[in-house]
């Protein structure tokens, strides 16, 4: 069993699109680094920048999510991009196509 984790963020304008990047490319690179990751993934689907990741356990993933570079991009995450995330426990990991679509029925809306 691993725990899924899927985000489909877009910035919110141009100045955002700068900050944006320079918050999500190292948070990336913290993900395929982090205890626990064992898939990691990024993808443009529909304007949003997608992610999807697994991990060893969801303690695993709150680690990574409440530390480093990415717990910087979470605080800033409200003034610079909108979209959704979705987690959950799968005994395998989802293709992009089903991911989406989970992120679009079940994800939690960021605006």
């Amino acid at each position: 069993m691993s725990y899924i984790s899927i985000t489909g963020l877009k910035p919110k304008g141009i100045i955002s699109y700068f900050q944006f990047w320079r918050l999500a490319i190292p948070s990336f690179e913290q993900a395929r680094k982090a205890k626990g990751n064992t898939f990691c993934e990024v993808k443009r689907i529909k304007g949003y920048q997608c992610t999807l990741t697994a991990w060893a356990s969801r303690e695993d993933m709150l680690c990574f999510l409440q530390s480093g570079v990415h717990r910087k991009a979470m605080k800033a995450f409200h003034k610079i991009a909108t979209g959704r995330t979705y987690g959950f426990e799968a005994d395998s990991i989802p293709t992009w196509a089903e991911a989406y679509v989970l992120l679009e029925e079940k994800g939690k809306v960021y605006s």
